[in-house]
């Protein structure tokens, strides 16, 4: 054995192996914000399990605070939910008796979403989750507020762009034809 290492196709950079250069996991944008949500929902976990609440039922009833009554579409708008996800969602909240959904007088087609006063009440012990939270956020202020604004601008972006008709950009990049 002279000590001497060979390299395995594997420890080639993808450019001197002579194939397309992928970026590394930990550069792509999309695995961050993946990462950073997850992380997130894990730090309010333990917050919102002493006031009976998911994640996703804590988003709820926070749009639920800003505008009741909403209708399932427009809270599932605000949510970026569809209603095949958040009617479950809200059948259970219903059960723990947080909200109430009743149908439209005025446009029976329409689910009206309300908070009961035990989801209103629960609306004086979340400023204590969001005070917690902000400790554990390792961002200044005024960090905080530019990020949430950039990431504003990138949802309000990534909306557009799902709304568009992807299907001739998806062919075309699996096509190589771009």
């Amino acid at each position: 054995m002279t000590g001497r290492t060979t390299e395995s196709a594997s420890d080639v950079p993808a450019e001197a192996a002579g194939t397309l250069h992928v970026p590394r996991l930990d550069q792509q944008l999309c695995f961050a914000l993946y990462s950073a949500s997850g992380l997130m929902t894990k730090l309010y976990r333990p917050l919102l399990d002493p006031l009976g609440l998911t994640y996703p039922q804590y988003l709820v009833m926070l749009a639920l605070w800003q505008h009741a009554p909403s209708t399932v579409g427009a809270l599932g708008e605000a949510l970026g939910l569809d209603s095949a996800t958040l009617t479950p969602l809200l059948k259970r909240m219903e059960a723990g008796g947080l909200l109430t959904r009743r149908r439209d007088a005025a446009d029976e087609r329409r689910v009206l979403v309300e908070p009961t006063a035990k989801g209103q009440a629960l609306r004086a012990r979340i400023k204590d989750v969001s005070s917690a939270l902000a400790c554990s956020v390792p961002l200044e202020p005024g960090e905080a507020k530019a990020l949430h604004a950039t990431l504003t601008q990138l949802v309000a972006g990534l909306r557009n762009a799902a709304t568009e008709d992807p299907s001739a950009d998806a062919e075309a990049l699996v096509s190589g034809s771009t």
